[in-house]
């Protein structure tokens, strides 16, 4: 991991840990609703239980944030996860009834939440651009 890389993934690697830890045993309405709001975005999440879809997302956030801390995982490999992961969630928010404004990408008071959340893709993105470019700028 480059030193210049340490702030960007310890900050967010440490937020979805917690995010995940925090998911692990989440069922019943709370599981329910998460699940309701994935499914309005990508409708094939329909097939999975609210419960099980809840422990998927736990694991999967906490396997993100592990991969974002640890040092032996390249940049563009870690970018590409932080990119799809905060995709979806950008999805999740262009979907969803209600969290934009009328004919706008611009957020509502209860969108804003999940507006935010272009940041990953940013951060993701900018992961996989700079592991990719940096070993031809020394050629």
């Amino acid at each position: 991991m480059k030193l210049a890389h340490l702030p960007l993934r310890v900050s967010i690697g440490a937020y979805f840990l917690n995010s995940g830890l925090q998911k692990r045993n989440l069922e019943g309405a709370a599981a329910e609703s998460m699940h309701g709001m994935a499914v309005t975005a990508v409708p094939q999440l329909g097939q999975f239980e609210p419960a099980r879809f809840a422990k998927l997302l736990a694991y999967s956030e906490v396997a993100l944030g592990a991969a974002l801390i640890a040092p032996f995982v390249p940049a563009p490999l870690v970018g590409l996860g932080l990119t799809a992961f905060g995709a979806g969630l950008v999805q999740l928010y262009l979907k969803t009834p209600g969290l934009r404004e009328p004919g706008s990408i611009r957020p509502t008071q209860q969108g804003a939440g999940l507006a935010k959340d272009v940041w990953l893709v940013g951060a993701g993105l900018t992961l996989v651009l700079e592991g990719l470019t940096h070993g031809r700028r020394r050629g």
